[in-house]
């Protein structure tokens, strides 16, 4: 299998052109094949041991279901697959199934499919929680193509509305013996990361990642090389990671974002300082992939 970020994968067959077919939603929903992955608030419902994803069937959920509001994922596991936005301000439900944990913690304990599943849950119902009105005349949406969209319900408007996804680049720049980590002040004592900042409108990739290295640490790069990308619905990143040679080495804060950027070599990451990025993330994937080459 493909060494896949947490959370990225094509586990789930999205089947995009059964989005508007009603008649086969319908038929999919009576299946009994079918399932629903419950969304509290923020947080997806595992049980078992080793952890799981918890799948509910129809009957799990055919009171709390509106076949209005229907959030249709895709087939996975060759079962049509739904999720189900539960409101976070009431009692967590489902308890006798197990229980509903934060993403950044099933992401380093559950089977990469799943972690993918409801990732990908948990990323659109936060995104239709977040689009309840339309943004230009304000008039109510409500969810369309089984819920990949939502549409504006004002009859001069109509405007259909996609789930957003904010590009970020994130970068291991190295001058081949040390690579350059940061810190931000609210991260845990000690912890450094990779260089990481959003795409700014009219700027490429490429760009983004030169323009942000210079701005948080006054280093130039070069040949810039893509390494791979990972789906951070926190609430609806993607994390295009990169790889960059310095083309200079003092290091300055120069808009004052981290607190602290030093060069580290292998050896010293080695030693256990600096903390390093969390594993289920880009970051600690680049920072790895970086280390294993100086064996």
């Amino acid at each position: 299998m493909e060494n896949y970020n947490v959370f990225a994968g094509a586990f789930v067959d999205r089947i995009g052109e059964r989005r508007k077919d009603s008649a086969w939603l319908a038929d999919a929903l009576r299946s009994e094949h079918c399932c629903f992955v419950p969304v509290w608030g923020e947080r997806c419902l595992v049980g078992g041991d080793p952890l799981e994803t918890v799948l509910l069937s129809r009957q799990h959920v055919r009171a709390m279901v509106d076949d209005q509001e229907l959030i249709f994922l895709g087939l996975f596991r060759d079962r049509p697959a739904f999720a189900l936005a539960i409101d976070g301000k009431l009692d967590a439900p489902f308890r006798e199934l197990g229980e509903f944990h934060d993403l950044r913690f099933l992401g380093s304990v559950l089977p990469a499919d799943e972690a993918n599943l409801v990732a990908h849950a948990r990323a659109l119902v936060l995104w239709h929680a977040s689009q309840v009105f339309c943004g230009v005349c304000g008039s109510s949406a409500r969810p369309g193509a089984a819920g990949n969209s939502r549409i504006c319900m004002h009859e001069n408007c109509r405007r259909e509305i996609f789930p957003r996804v904010d590009p970020a680049i994130i970068v291991l720049v190295t001058d081949g013996e040390r690579c350059l980590l940061g810190r931000q002040s609210s991260w845990p004592e000690g912890r450094y990361s990779t260089i990481a900042g959003f795409v700014e409108p009219g700027e490429s990739l490429e760009d983004a990642v030169r323009r942000e290295t210079y701005e948080e640490t006054n280093i130039h790069v070069r040949d810039v090389r893509y390494h791979s990308s990972q789906p951070w619905p926190f609430p609806s990143s993607l994390m295009l990671g990169f790889i960059a040679i310095a083309d200079s080495g003092t290091i300055v804060l120069n808009d004052g974002e981290l607190e602290d950027a030093q060069w580290f070599t292998r050896k010293q990451l080695r030693s256990g300082f600096p903390k390093l990025p969390l594993s289920i993330s880009i970051a600690r994937r680049l920072v790895d992939d970086w280390l294993s080459k100086g064996e």
